[in-house]
């Protein structure tokens, strides 16, 4: 294992290309989803139930989520740009939390304020648990961020809520859609109380073990229907005694995708067997991407985390065999998952048309979160090198560069039609991208008692390491643009330290100095016989071109190592499998992929364009993307 975190508060971001997307981050994209929160109806909903105010409950059932990752965001951001009105506006809605939560820790607003007294009525469709995993999330975040348990404590009471509930509950007392196993751990490592841990465990084996499913999704839908026609009926009733409150909120329209053919039945299919919500086997042998993606992928991530606890050899060999199925048969040249619509998840092995590619943002960021689980099990580069692919092409593409315009899902070819939104009528994505990025100082190290990993290459200053007796490391990187990176080590004592420098899988070459001395270079033989012409994956990705670097010395104050990877252009092919793709290629360079759009090409036909590998070169635009 690559040993331990090291806190995001110790680490901050100080990089060309993502300390002015951060402050962004921090900015204009916060204000405006605290807005949209706002305006959609989302924060009233709290105020409804904490009875400050009157009308109807807005949004989709699972609404409560999407304002507690934007305050679990706010939370990350304040770490590291503390503003008065961030703080404020945390503050209002925490205290808003605490009124609208029961006593005993229960808070749910599409239960509480159309069904009262009701609870854990539908798992499988209506998302009670995974708010509450949100909810709880946010909790470790504000407290991790700020040391204040104003939002601790309504988490933990949630937590006791569902131990006391659950704890003894049999496979029907899963949750439809996973994330509440993340927090619950996460809650477990902040707290040490191990019946968090426990009933996170609990979750994932009890999964895949309802019989028959296709009864128990069926009764449930029936109930989430008759429930779904009690609301509008009571909404139709209330506007009709108060049509001036009709206009009081407005939803934004749906998020658009092309379909493929009889995707409904297909949709049916995966809904009846119970592989849309990973429910059609135990964990332990789900060993093949199938479903809905964000929720498998959060799946996934939680049963890493539950390895690390319990050490299950069982976990771990499924884990390893569906993420290799994933990034070798289902996933897309840029890192995204999900190929079906209206499933938004997973379709048959080599199904990955470009044009109806779903690679919705947020099953981007699950997958991050699960191969940084997987990178700190291993110690394997190749989950940090999908980890940073994922970030620059499948995860951040869903957020425009003013930070308030969003993607949900993100097609991979689009002859019109695709914008920017300023949010979604499923707003999961936007805030989702806050959080990660808010988050990103935590994804660049890890470290045990005498060895340092470098992750990933952002510009960086770190402090408080607990290695040599303290040391700080000083972090230039000229990355995407060029494979240049520089580290200034400052130890305050001299000692003997590994340090592990991911070679990323895009790189020609590395070139290694140290002290400004050019060091050889031993290159794993599973790496130069990974040849860029050697079409492993079906996407045209090769993860197996990623290594560690082990440099080993005596360090001392000042010390530099300086690496400088070649970029070349790649011209990445599918598998001939992948039938959509034959006779077509995608380029990359650096961590980069590349797009070719009729906006920069005004007359041209960009689907008939013609590619010669052998005219290929890069040319730096000062003013394009800021550089």
């Amino acid at each position: 294992m690559t040993g331990k975190e090291i806190p995001f508060s110790d680490v901050k971001i100080q990089d060309d290309f993502w300390e002015p997307r951060l402050q962004i981050n921090a900015g204009e994209a916060l204000s405006h989803q605290w807005y949209q929160l706002e305006k959609t109806g989302c924060i009233e909903n709290f105020r409804l139930v904490a009875g400050e105010a009157d009308g109807i409950r807005k949004g989709y059932f699972f609404a409560d989520s999407d304002a507690y990752k934007w305050l679990e965001a706010a939370a990350r951001v304040y770490a590291s740009y503390p503003t008065p009105w961030l703080k404020a506006r945390m503050d209002e809605f925490i205290a808003l939390i605490r009124r609208a939560q029961t006593e005993d820790g229960y808070l749910f607003t599409y239960n509480q304020l159309n069904f009262p007294g009701q609870r854990w009525v539908n798992l499988q469709i209506e998302h009670e648990l995974y708010c509450l995993g949100h909810l709880i999330e946010a909790g470790v975040s504000h407290y991790q961020a700020t040391g204040e348990e104003t939002l601790l404590e309504p988490a933990v009471k949630a937590a006791n809520l569902l131990v006391r509930d659950f704890a003894e509950a049999g496979p029907e007392g899963t949750p439809g859609h996973e994330e509440i196993e993340i927090a619950l751990i996460r809650l477990y490592h902040l707290t040490s109380d191990s019946r968090y841990l426990d009933l996170a465990e609990h979750f994932i084996e009890q999964r895949g073990r309802i019989k028959p499913f296709l009864t128990h999704i069926y009764a449930q839908n029936r109930s989430f229907t008759r429930r779904a026609r009690l609301v509008d009926q009571q909404h139709a009733a209330y506007l009709t005694a108060h049509p001036e409150h009709a206009q009081k909120f407005q939803l934004p329209p749906e998020n658009e995708a092309l379909d493929p053919p009889r995707i409904k039945q297909r949709f049916f299919f995966d809904t009846a067997t119970g592989k849309y919500f990973q429910q059609h086997t135990p964990v332990h042998r789900q060993s093949i991407p199938e479903g809905h993606a964000v929720r498998f992928a959060y799946l996934e991530t939680a049963v890493a985390m539950l390895y690390q606890e319990r050490g299950d050899e069982r976990l771990l060999a499924t884990l390893r065999k569906a993420w290799e199925h994933m990034v070798t048969r289902r996933m897309y040249v840029s890192g995204g998952i999900g190929s079906l619509p209206l499933t938004e998840g997973f379709g048959r092995d080599y199904e990955l048309d470009p044009k109806y590619a779903y690679a919705e943002t947020c099953a981007a960021l699950g997958s991050m979160f699960w191969n940084w689980q997987m990178a700190l099990i291993s110690g394997e580069a190749r989950y940090s090198d999908l980890f940073e692919w994922q970030l620059y092409n499948a995860a951040s593409v869903g957020i425009g560069q003013d930070g308030v315009s969003y993607l949900y899902n993100n097609p991979l070819s689009c002859a019109s039609g695709l914008t920017r939104e300023p949010w979604f009528r499923c707003a999961c994505c936007p805030s989702n991208v806050s959080r990660t990025w808010a988050d990103l100082g935590r994804y660049i190290y890890t470290f045990d008692e005498n060895t340092l990993w470098m992750h990933q290459y952002i510009g960086n200053h770190m402090t408080n390491l607990p290695l040599l007796g303290g040391m700080e490391i000083d972090m230039r990187s000229e990355l995407p643009w060029a494979g240049k990176v520089r580290l200034t080590l400052q130890p305050h004592t001299a000692g003997k330290l590994i340090l592990m420098l991911r070679a990323p899988s895009w790189s020609g070459g590395v070139h290694l100095r140290v002290n400004g001395v050019l060091e050889e270079i031993a290159i794993p033989g599973t790496y130069a016989s990974a040849s860029s012409s050697d079409v492993h994956a079906a996407s045209g990705y090769d993860l197996r071109r990623s290594w560690f670097l082990p440099l080993v010395r005596l360090w001392s104050a000042g010390d530099t190592i300086e690496l400088e990877f070649e970029t070349p252009v790649v011209v990445r092919r599918t598998l001939s499998k992948v039938h959509a793709t034959r006779g077509k290629a995608a380029l990359s360079r650096g961590p980069l992929l590349y797009c070719l759009e009729s906006v920069d090409n005004p007359g041209v036909d960009i689907f008939n364009v013609q590619l010669d590998p052998k005219t290929l070169t890069a040319h730096f635009s000062q003013d394009h993307f800021g550089g």
